[in-house]
């Protein structure tokens, strides 16, 4: 039962994304938008550590320190900041770089969706934001792109998804 909870899991979120995606005016990154959950290592790890209440990268992770799954995620879906790290020469470290604005917005996108898959009827538009906060995402990303997340995810909060994704389809450019 864990696979078919695991595939409905990814298949919800994934549509909803789309969802969000169109109302963001990327569609087309809403359609490509985690294909990558099908692939072997992803889905059936995902299947074999399936919660239902959270990302099973979490329970793979307390069985074995580290999620393959996860691996191999972040390092092909860019609106996941972790895929905008580099070596920098400046700092002879790891540096985040600021992300392109498409995949910002796919990440408000994926980041709400999230929250209404996890949460269920108890999601609130506080969700999103208050798990931003709490987290250490902020603290990894770019600052800028950590910035314009969280404006937006302030904007959801206070002003609503209609206004806030109407916002977010009219930025474009840089940020």
């Amino acid at each position: 039962m864990k696979i078919i909870g695991h595939f409905l899991t990814i298949t919800r979120h994934r549509h909803m994304v789309i969802r969000h995606c169109f109302k963001a005016g990327i569609l087309w990154r809403g359609l490509l938008h985690d294909l990558s959950k099908y692939s072997p290592v992803e889905f059936f790890n995902g299947a074999k550590y399936y919660l239902g209440d959270k990302s099973p990268t979490v329970a793979e992770r307390l069985d074995k320190g580290y999620s393959d799954a996860w691996m191999h995620h972040k390092g092909r879906n860019k609106h996941h900041f972790e895929y905008w790290v580099d070596y920098s020469n400046k700092t002879k470290g790891q540096a985040p770089i600021k992300m392109p604005l498409i995949y910002v917005k796919e990440m408000f996108c994926d980041r709400v969706a999230a929250g209404k898959i996890y949460q269920g009827k108890n999601y609130t538009n506080d969700n999103p934001i208050t798990y931003f906060r709490k987290g250490s995402a902020k603290q990894a990303m770019h600052p800028e792109t950590a910035a314009l997340l969280e404006g937006w995810l302030l904007m959801l909060q206070s002003e609503g998804e209609d206004k806030t994704f109407a916002h977010i389809r009219s930025v474009k450019g840089d940020y």
